[in-house]
């Protein structure tokens, strides 16, 4: 098991991985690659960034494909393709994994009362997952290649509610694994996610663990003190951070991983902290209201990944 993150596949960014130590990346935003449909010819671009990351003795732990909605009529062919040439890609270099998001069928039905419509549950489309997945599920195993799909609601404050992914609640998990004969389909599993939804993480590799086929290392905090004033349902409630400054055990976690049999590596998913981050307004003190010195996206990767190598076991 290496610690790593989520990046674009740039050499620079290899570089910055090997120079602070780090063992892995999930190469992201595949579909605007230089091996994405689009390009005929990938295979000498392939080779090369991963001869590259190779050369930093660092792993490719996965193909990051697309995070979108594939089973949005509109997205599907466009996500077909993505996903059938990152996994030609993945077998050609050697990558286990390609993941994303499964997706969604939304669709409105009358409310009984006469009032607005509501949302139909996502229960009622399992035929329409399987029959999106299952081909490309099986084309990849002849491959050598897994499907990891990330649970993020992809919905406001962090809940599975009114998003756009079938697969953000472990209970639909359950339903999609007794119902596929496709042992590749499994998930690119985010403590973060289960956090804001108040699952624990450990029972969950727990019940889940021999289908996690890759790991977003990502924690959360729900601050207890806006819940219990405004609910569940009110920005700040929620918050999603680097590992280190949230309410993960990543102790018990990466235990729990390790007894699952977990096969591949944790890749820290940044973009998200409120306040190691490169992005939007600069962060001020909650009381003072002041200006306060904002540390970078990058120290928030490194002060993870102490976090982490303290519980993974050296070579």
């Amino acid at each position: 098991m290496r610690i790593g993150f989520l990046t674009d596949p740039e050499i620079a960014r290899l570089d910055w991985a090997r120079k602070h130590g780090f063992g892995s990346i999930q190469w992201n935003r595949f579909e605007t690659s230089f091996a994405a449909p689009a390009q005929k010819d990938w295979q000498p671009a392939a080779e090369r960034f991963a001869n590259e990351a190779r050369t930093r003795d660092l792993r490719i732990s996965a193909i990051g494909a697309l995070y979108k909605n594939p089973l949005d009529p509109p997205q599907s062919e466009f996500a077909r393709a993505v996903f059938v040439r990152a996994i030609e890609v993945a077998a050609h270099i050697g990558i286990k994994t390609v993941a994303g998001f499964p997706g969604a069928v939304i669709e409105l039905e009358p409310h009984p009362q006469g009032a607005n419509p509501v949302y139909k549950p996502f229960e009622n489309f399992l035929p329409q997952l399987l029959a999106f997945w299952e081909p490309i599920a099986r084309m990849a195993a002849d491959r050598g290649v897994r499907l990891a799909f990330e649970h993020c609601p992809m919905a406001p404050y962090h809940l599975p509610i009114m998003g756009f992914n079938m697969l953000a609640r472990p209970a639909m998990w359950e339903r999609v694994f007794n119902a596929t004969k496709c042992d590749n389909i499994g998930l690119e599993w985010d403590p973060s996610h289960l956090i804001s939804q108040f699952i624990d993480p450990v029972t969950n590799i727990h019940k889940f663990g021999s289908r996690i086929f890759h790991v977003h290392a990502k924690d959360a905090f729900i601050n207890r003190q806006l819940l219990e004033v405004y609910g569940i349902c009110h920005p700040g409630v929620a918050e999603h951070r680097f590992p280190g400054f949230g309410q993960g055990n990543w102790a018990e976690i990466i235990h729990a991983l390790l007894r699952a049999g977990y096969d591949s590596d944790l890749n820290i998913e940044g973009w998200h902290d409120p306040v190691f981050r490169d992005h939007n307004a600069p962060v001020r003190d909650a009381d003072s209201q002041k200006r306060v010195e904002q540390p970078s996206e990058e120290a928030g990767l490194l002060v993870a990944k102490r976090t982490l190598e303290q519980f993974i076991p050296r070579a």
